[in-house]
Order: C-alpha cells, then structure tokens, then sequence
C-alpha cells in the first residue's frame, strides 16, 4: 500500500477484493507492448497498483496471456492478462516484493507530482549533447549509425532506421541498455543503470 495527499484521494479507489489486492492510482502513462506473438502496439495505462495495471491498447490479447510492456516513468512490467474489457484489458502484474516496493514508490510520486508542483520527472534531467553522432551496437556485433536525439541520466532517445525489437540489449557508446520503445524516428534505450554526467562526457 502507499499514500497519497489528500486531493488526490480520489485517485486512489480500490478495486473488489477478488480484482486486485492494492489500491491502484488514476494515471496516463503512455507505453509500449508485446503481445506473444511478438505483435506491438502503442497503450496507455490508465490506471495502475503495484499488483495490476489497466492498459487501453488496440491489441486484443486474450485472458491469460503473457504480455511485456514498457511504460513512461515506470519501465518494464511484465504479466498476465486477468480480464478483457472494453479497448483493453487488466494486467496482473508478476513482479518481486522488491520490484512492487519500487512501484509504489514510483506511482505515490506519479500521484503527488501534480500537488508537489513537481515537473515530469525531476529526477532525470534532460542534458543538451553538443556530440550527436554516435553508434548503436548490438549483442552480436552489428552496429548501426545514429543521431543523439534526447538524452537524460537514464536514456536516451536516437535517430536510427534499424529498430531492434522491444528488449533488446544495446549499447550506445560505452553505455548499455535496452531498447524501450520505436517511434517515428527512431528508438528510446533506457541504460541498464543510473548514469553520471561525467560516464556522459563524450556527448556533452
């Protein structure tokens, strides 16, 4: 369980007993999932408790599929589809106590930010890279040329034509990370660990 301050109350209502066993906040988190046959699809997670998560999505998983998703200010969730409901579905999130401590962490500050008059996410700031040209390497190798677009202390967004599928280990640079999310341009990596403006220096 967590807290939340007393305006944003009525964001946290909590679900029947035999539906989740934690109180779940109203939120609109953009993300990214992969259904099991490794189709994706851009979602929203509407609402979300360290146990489950509500995502609205144009895929059409069915009751107890395995789905990994990948979620803006949250991350990697992974679980199973507890129930289909009208333009998407609940996941049950399989997770450790660890990994649900880190969620409701992470949620009471989504809840809060708004009443805090934080910014989106204080805790990775944006950095301007005067270098933009760098390379993208894969696990086997292969290396592809691409464009710094964004780049913060825990990822970075790039302009590449090659987009590996979500999950993929990569490196950028010296850094390691995952791939996250495709958009338009390119992809977002998010580094396997918490970066230093100084392990950042050849960029900036």
């Amino acid at each position: 369980m967590f807290a939340a301050t007393d305006s944003n109350s009525r964001a946290l209502a909590a679900r029947p007993q035999d539906m989740r066993s934690f109180q779940a906040v109203s939120v609109n988190l953009q993300g990214r999932l992969m259904l099991e046959n490794f189709d994706e699809f851009d979602c929203i997670v509407v609402d979300m408790s360290p146990g489950d998560a509500t995502f609205s999505c144009a895929g059409r998983p069915e009751t107890g599929e395995r789905i990994v998703a990948y979620v803006d200010h949250i991350g990697r969730i992974e679980g199973v589809v507890r129930q289909i409901i009208a333009g998407g579905f609940i996941l049950a999130i399989q997770a450790s106590e660890r990994k649900r401590e880190k969620l409701a962490t992470q949620l009471t500050w989504i809840a809060n930010k708004h009443e805090l008059g934080l910014p989106e996410d204080r805790r990775h700031d944006r950095l301007t890279p005067r270098s933009t040209r760098t390379e993208m390497t894969l696990e086997d190798g292969s290396r592809y040329s691409c464009r710094l677009m964004d780049l913060s202390l825990s990822g970075a967004a790039v302009d590449v034509e090659f987009r590996p599928p979500l999950g993929t280990p990569v490196r950028l640079g010296n850094m390691r990370g995952r791939v996250v999310r495709h958009f338009l341009e390119g992809v977002a990596i998010e580094f396997l660990s918490l970066q230093s403006r100084e392990t950042l220096r050849e960029f900036l």
